[in-house]
Order: C-alpha cells, then structure tokens, then sequence
C-alpha cells in the first residue's frame, strides 16, 4: 500500500491544479440526497487525478466508483461514473461537517451546502473526531513543526527550521483555519503541494487545494462551529421515499485493519421500517462505491 501511495503521489504531482468546491441547494427537510449522476469520457492523455480535480470530487472517491479503471493510464474512450451526488451526513446542518470516511468537508451556509474534497491524517496520525470551532483565521501562516515531525524529517535527511516562514515554501498554503482541538494543533489549511488532497497524507490536520482553503476561509467566521465525524455509511429517504443506502471504505486503524461497518439505530430503524431488499444492501456493503444506490421502498 505505501508503495502505492508514493506512485499516486508522484503521478499527481504531475499536474498544476485549480480546484474549486461544487456548492448545491440544500435539500427539503426529512431528505438527503443532493447533486446528481454526472459522467466523463477519458480523453487521450488523461489520467484521474486533473478528472477529479475538475469535477471537484476526491481523487479516492472516484477511482472506488470507477474498480478497475487504471489511475495512471485509463484508457481513452473509457466512461468514468462521477461521484457527484451524496447523501448529506447525519449531522447538524450547521457551520462546518467534516466526514473523514468519505474524505469531505461540507460547509453549511444559508440554502446551500458547499462541498470540499480534502486530505486527512494518515494512519497512525489520525484526525481527531468531536465538535469543536474555528478558533483563529490566519492569512499567510507561519508553520511550527512539532517534535515529532522533526524527527520523521530528520530520519529523510532533512532538517527543517523551528518556524518555516509564510511563503512558497509553507506546507500549510496561504490560508489556515485553527480548530480547538488538542491545544489548537490541529487546522484546516491549504497546501504548497499539487496532492494529497483526496488522501491520507497529513500529519492530522485538514488539507484542501489552495483555490478551495481561500474560498472557505472568506466564507467561515471565527467561532463558527465545526463537526469532525467518521460516518462510512449513510441512509436516508430519497424524494419519493425510497430508501438509499451510501457506503464509503471504512478508514484503516493504526494496526493495519479496515475498521467494521456498522449501522447507527437511526438507521437501523429507517431499514426496518421500509421494504428494503437485503441483497442489495449485500451488494452495496461490498462494493463500497461512495454514491447513494437504492436498496428499498417505504
């Protein structure tokens, strides 16, 4: 899997990105869904990382809907399914939701959520989970690595400074939004890199492409309330009451192993109290492709 990772990375790093969040009108209340299907045929020359870029999905989220579709070297003509419609989490409909299982940052605000693929804590370095807010907003931040980074840097070969300077050279981009967790340690900010976002690649903070950390950062007020959650499976009630079912792959923890799928008793309950097919809720816990399918009727 490492291995994997640095050739993703390094196939990544290829292209200059100009990312942008897709924004949809929030939908009635009671219902989830929002966006739809969209498609895109793979041109000579392309390869998944500037498709989802475009489309402003992750990079993860479109090659676990698209099994099989080579990510360095698709075939041109191949048509890729987009991950461009979504259940909402379960969470307030306020300020910030931040669902690491699906590698998304959703900003509420008035009739519109905002969506945001992002770059999390890799194994090991995992994103705290809880309510917290945004405690300071600062342009142009300077980076303090910690101990620990320091040392997983020295072990390269590479020394870094007590404080890298705002600038070029910053890992934290031109924006950063300072969360209350741990102290304030943890942050949602921009990169100098062309990956990670879609991945995870971070040290336990937030990551987004430096077009989307600018636009999020004009939009969110200080103190504005943020929700870390880990919610791989999502069910809700479609327009005309079917039951759709979104699973996304579990994260893995620090010992190797895919943490277990398991439903919430809301959920449950919506499953009990609707005609829903067990084999294709079956199918959907297998394949894991991120994009809501329906798997019953009320």
């Amino acid at each position: 899997m490492k291995g994997w990772i640095q050739g993703l990375i390094m196939s990544v790093s290829l292209v200059a990105y100009q990312a942008h969040s897709v924004s949809y009108p929030l939908p009635a209340e009671g219902e989830s869904l929002v966006g739809f299907p969209q498609g895109h045929t793979v041109a000579p020359g392309e390869h998944l990382a500037p498709i989802a870029e475009k489309y402003g999905v992750g990079l993860i989220a479109l090659m676990e809907l698209n099994p099989g579709v080579d990510p360095f070297l698709p075939t041109p003509g191949t048509k890729l399914k987009l991950p461009t419609y979504m259940l909402l989490p379960d969470a307030p409909r306020k300020g910030v939701v931040i669902n690491l299982a699906e590698l998304r940052l959703y900003h509420f605000q008035g009739e519109q959520v905002h969506v945001y693929p992002i770059g999390i804590g890799r194994v090991g370095h995992d994103t705290p989970l809880g309510a917290t807010k945004v405690t300071q907003k600062t342009p142009d931040p300077t980076w303090t690595p910690t101990a620990s980074t320091r040392a997983e840097y020295l072990a390269k070969g590479i020394e870094l400074p007590q404080v890298v300077p705002a600038g070029p050279n910053n890992p934290l981009g031109k924006f950063a939004l300072r969360l209350g967790f741990d102290k304030g340690q943890y942050l949602i900010h921009g990169t100098n890199k062309d990956f990670g976002i879609g991945l995870r690649v971070s040290a336990g903070c937030i990551r987004l492409w430096p077009a989307d950390i600018e636009e999020l950062f004009g939009q969110v007020k200080w103190g504005e309330q943020v929700r870390v959650i880990n919610q791989p499976i999502k069910v809700a009630t479609g327009p005309q009451g079917e039951v759709m079912l979104e699973v996304h792959s579990p994260l893995t923890s620090k010992d190797g192993q895919k943490q277990p799928l398991k439903f919430s008793l809301e959920q449950l309950r919506v499953v009990e109290q609707n005609h829903v097919s067990a084999e294709w809720v079956t199918q959907a816990l297998a394949e894991q492709s991120g994009v809501p399918k329906v798997v019953g009727w009320p």
